[in-house]
């Protein structure tokens, strides 16, 4: 997400940070560039038109240009009133009431509603401890019960039963009933969506959240669909006054104009991201991480929070401790593979580092990218236990059996081990000095994992 728009901001507001001093027509040209960048985005002309006016009138100032760092003073400028754009504070799911707690999910179809109700409950159980019941009100969509019958039981989480004949309305009652009898402190209502807005759809809602009063209406809104999210927001909001919005597919919208457009538009903060297809791909929407990984700064708190959830805490004291003896291995090579597959790919992770821009471009020269990591994977699971273990026995007949059984070249064979002795010569200099390796290290500077040095 982000990414066009990253890297045209970073290309202009760099220009800036180089000038020694800014003039007023450097800091408009630049507002000018900002401003196509957004536009290109597909973030909404209205928004664009208040956000650079609003950037102008404090960024042309004299404290501006005549301060030390009149660059830097810009680009703060510019991250202070993009937070302020998509909301200046984390919005969690709102859970202050008594129990049942009704949550109800709307959209149009084809939003990824229903996926994204199992997300949800998945995230109230095992981030809030929540008991949580979900249901399907779609009665419409073929199958669309027994879609969340079977998400459901992925994620460990009960649907109401599906009984034939039943009305939506009749559907919600007959699980705030349930909820209540049997102890559930949250419901989910996944109601109906259709192709566009019409008029019945927004009645139905209507008679629904008027009959089960819930404490949240949250949109679920394709955020690649550009300025069509923006719209959809606006109706539902007009009709059912929404109280936040999830937005999906993130990981598929390189412009991210929706998510900056939704906030201002339709004034409902934007509280949660799907970030890809896997049943745990649901992360709070922080409006600042977001600027800053919009402008290069990367996330590092999210990426040390990704890190202490996703990687095995136990096996990453072993993986550092063999590198302090100097006794790391391929098997170990493939566990840290493994744990940055986890942590989203090489993809996921550059875009939570400080300087993505450059560093993306570092990786694209030396063909770095998630396919290197599933080759480097196969080539180390067709060696034998013993050859992990004793990588300096792999010689010419070796190389070529490795080589067809993981389909790679015996040139990308030799490349691996060339990179793991360079490891390892590393690991002993780290250890005569008293070093310590982190436990993804390996690259430039401990940014990339092993096997991804030059």
């Amino acid at each position: 997400m982000f990414e066009t728009l990253t890297e045209r901001l970073g290309e202009t507001l760099d220009g800036l940070t180089r000038r020694g001093t800014l003039r007023e027509e450097d800091v408009t040209a630049a507002l000018r560039e900002v401003r196509i960048a957004l536009l290109e985005a597909d973030v909404a002309l209205s928004v664009v038109r208040d956000l650079i006016s609003t950037i102008s009138e404090k960024a042309v100032g004299q404290d501006v240009l005549k301060s030390i760092t009149p660059g830097q003073m810009v680009i703060k400028i510019v991250h202070d009133h993009l937070i302020d754009l998509l909301g200046s504070e984390t919005i969690d799911i709102n859970l202050n009431a008594p129990a049942p707690i009704v949550i109800m999910l709307v959209g149009l179809q084809g939003t990824g509603k229903t996926t994204t109700t199992a997300k949800l409950a998945r995230h109230l159980y095992e981030k809030k401890n929540k008991k949580v019941m979900m249901a399907s009100l779609d009665v419409r969509r073929p199958a669309a019960q027994e879609q969340l019958r079977i998400l459901g039981d992925q994620v460990l989480i009960p649907s109401l039963d599906i009984k034939f004949g039943e009305t939506p309305l009749a559907i919600a009652e007959r699980a705030l009933d349930k909820g209540r009898l049997e102890g559930y402190e949250v419901v989910l209502l996944d109601t109906a969506g259709r192709l566009s807005v019409d008029e019945e759809m927004m009645e139905e809602a209507r008679l629904i959240k008027e009959k089960t009063s819930p404490l949240e209406v949250l949109l679920v809104a394709d955020s690649m669909t550009g300025q069509d999210a923006v719209n959809t927001g606006k109706a539902f909001n007009d009709v059912l006054g929404l109280t936040g919005i999830i937005l999906t597919r993130i990981d598929g919208d390189a412009r991210g104009g929706a998510a900056l457009s939704m906030r201002a538009i339709t004034g409902c903060p934007i509280k949660l991201l799907g970030t890809g297809e896997q049943l745990d791909a649901l992360e709070l929407f922080h409006p600042d991480r977001i600027v800053n990984r919009m402008l290069g700064m990367g996330d590092v708190v999210g990426l040390v929070e990704k890190a202490q959830e996703l990687v095995d805490e136990d096996q990453a004291k072993k993986a550092a401790a063999k590198l302090q003896k100097g006794e790391f291995d391929l098997e170990d090579m493939v566990d840290q593979l493994r744990q940055v597959k986890k942590m989203g790919g090489m993809g996921g992770i550059m875009t939570m580092l400080p300087g993505v821009g450059k560093i993306q471009k570092q990786m694209s020269q030396h063909n770095i990218d998630d396919g290197l990591i599933g080759r480097q994977e196969a080539i180390i699971l067709s060696m034998t236990p013993n050859e992990r273990h004793k990588p300096a026995m792999i010689k010419a007949s070796r190389k070529r059996r490795i080589a067809a059984g993981s389909g790679t070249s015996v040139q990308e064979i030799n490349k691996l081990l060339k990179q793991f002795q360079q490891m390892q010569s590393m690991m002993k200099k780290m250890k005569k000095t008293g070093g310590r390796m982190p436990s993804l290290g390996g690259g430039p500077g401990g940014m990339l994992p092993p096997g991804f040095g030059r």
